[in-house]
């Protein structure tokens, strides 16, 4: 879809910016570009569907199972602190 420089500078008005000739120019195209973008989207089939595909796989049950030696986590651990994993702050 084609935008004019009137167009742009009425957009321009309303959000109460000041545009060079140069910058009339250049939204005039990328203002051009994002509607086609936006009609390629209109132009996809309304049959598709929102949800995500079923998995070829059948998924196993979700059981909680105990470590089997969690010592040789604690070991390659950088810093293990009465059973915690202590690690760097992140937030101040």
């Amino acid at each position: 879809m084609k935008i004019t420089p009137e167009e742009v500078r009425h957009i321009a008005r309303l959000v109460r910016l000041e545009l060079t000739a140069d910058e009339v120019t250049r939204f005039q195209v990328e203002l051009s570009q994002i509607l086609d973008y936006v009609a390629q989207l209109e132009d996809i089939e309304s049959g598709v569907s929102a949800e995500p595909p079923r998995p070829d796989q059948p998924l196993r049950q979700d059981v909680v199972e105990p470590c089997a030696d969690p010592s040789a986590l604690h070991r390659q651990a950088p810093d293990f602190v009465d059973g915690l994993f202590r690690v760097p702050r992140v937030v101040e």
